[in-house]
């Protein structure tokens, strides 16, 4: 099939889980929790197991067999981890999640990184002492040159912290060969009161990252050494809060693609809680010249559209002018908006904006029936840093107060955005099913240039 942005498997109750994307031989695999009935299945456990599938080319994917199923009767759910080449061989580490809730590691290894073969349960599969038994997941496996030795890190809660309720860490193993490992001491305890889950280290152009989410919120560190001292950020968040546990690859031309999920809501309501399972979301991180991070939509997974429609803007108040496809909004002490009619339900939505000096607020509203009437608003709050997309925000936010890009894409009851191809935040908004959008600035003044509107097409 073409893109997997957006993905979920055809049959209704099954899902996209907790994503775990590899880079090998110019061949980008994305592994991923294959989920039934949110977190339902075998009695609430998961039944997880990992769907596999791969591109040459982020575009024209394959979809292959499950690279590891569950198979033994302690077996409930094979959860989240990481493969690791090495001498030839690809190396899935995971966990096992039994039935009284307790997990231990795992390991699988390949000739292809299609079908993989279990191995015997290792010597180091067990939480040791110290450390809950509920919570010994998600290996994470890396080589540091330097040192020259294999680290893993995993996720889990050390009772000997001075904070008990603070201990959540990832825990740290160490190998000369891959095979035997050695706890030492842990490697991360970011002081969150949940354990840091799903993390993933790498290096990018001198910088070295560590990622980790704590409920389900994707964040990372930076240092100048694998092993630390790390350092966070002022964003910190890869991206929005509905973006679930990020992991990332390697991908050709120094780029790096991270891959999360989104989450249904409970009964269709654009107020109802996220479930766990949903569609795949796939980034491009971006580098700033200072180490920290952003993301932006990888151009080849951008769904297919057509060419722009010829939809006019209209004035809505005093102080908005339209001339030679600018929309100038002069709001001075109140509002000032102007509506387009007719968008598709799926659609591509692309325009520039240069806010006027001292503009503190300025946006957009999605899928109105009428203007200002329902709908889902995009808030750009230059005065705060800080961007918010129905009930999901990030701050700090910085350059709002200059001309930016925008970029967003509407799916299905998915609104997906792209800021100036280094900030995103996606929602999941099932009441709305207005055709409208108006473009609105609170105070001051903005100007909304290149406004496109495209269908999506079906590819």
């Amino acid at each position: 099939m073409s893109s997997l942005q957006y993905y979920k498997p055809d049959t209704p109750q099954l899902w996209v889980g907790d994503c775990m994307p590899f880079y090998h031989d110019g061949l980008f695999h994305l592994y991923y929790l294959l989920d039934e009935g949110h977190h339902q299945a075998l009695g609430g456990l998961g039944g997880h197991q990992w769907a596999h599938a791969s591109s040459p080319d982020l575009i024209h994917w394959a979809h292959h067999p499950l690279a590891l199923a569950i198979t033994e009767e302690e077996e409930r759910s094979i959860c989240t981890g990481s493969v690791y080449y090495h001498g030839g061989v690809y190396y899935a580490f995971h966990a096992v999640r039994r039935p009284d809730w307790s997990q231990r590691l795992g390991i699988a290894t390949s000739v292809d990184g299609i079908t993989f073969a279990k191995q015997p349960v290792p010597s180091y599969a067990e939480p040791p002492a110290g450390y809950d038994p509920l919570h010994f997941r998600d290996p994470f496996v890396f080589y540091d040159t330097a040192g020259g030795r294999f680290h893993m890190l995993v996720t889990a809660k050390y009772l000997d912290h001075a904070v008990p309720a603070l201990g959540g860490c990832l825990a740290h193993l160490v190998s000369d060969g891959l095979r035997q490992w050695a706890l030492v001491k842990p490697f991360l305890i970011p002081g969150f009161d949940d354990p840091p889950e799903c993390s993933d280290l790498f290096e990018w152009n001198g910088w070295y990252y560590l990622i980790f989410s704590n409920r389900l919120q994707t964040r990372y560190r930076i240092a100048r050494s694998p092993l630390g001292p790390w350092l966070r950020p002022a964003l910190d968040l890869l991206d929005g809060p509905w973006s679930r546990v990020m992991k990332t690859a390697a991908y050709h031309d120094n780029r790096r693609i991270g891959a999360a999920w989104i989450g249904t809501r409970t009964g269709g309501s654009d107020t109802g809680k996220f479930q766990w399972g949903g569609h795949a979301v796939l980034r491009e991180l971006v580098q700033q010249p200072d180490g920290t991070l952003g993301v932006k939509f990888p151009h080849e997974m951008v769904p297919a559209s057509g060419a722009p429609l010829p939809l006019p803007a209209a004035a809505l108040t005093p102080g908005t002018t339209i001339d030679a496809g600018c929309i100038h909004l002069e709001a001075g002490d109140g509002m000032a908006a102007a509506s387009v009619a007719g968008l598709p339900r799926n659609a591509q939505i692309t325009l520039r904006g240069v806010p006027g000096r001292g503009a503190p607020r300025f946006g957009l509203r999605l899928r109105e029936t009428t203007p200002f009437a329902d709908g889902v608003t995009l808030d750009l709050l230059a005065a705060a840093q800080r961007v918010e997309l129905h009930d999901a925000a990030l701050d700090p936010v910085d350059g709002l107060d200059a001309p930016f890009t925008l970029e967003i894409i509407l799916q299905d009851d998915l609104i997906d955005i792209c800021l100036n191809d280094r900030r995103c935040l996606i929602n999941r908004c099932p009441q709305q099913h207005g055709d409208r959008l108006t473009l609105f600035c609170h105070t001051g003044s903005v100007t909304f240039a290149d406004l496109a509107i495209r269908p999506l097409v079906d590819s």
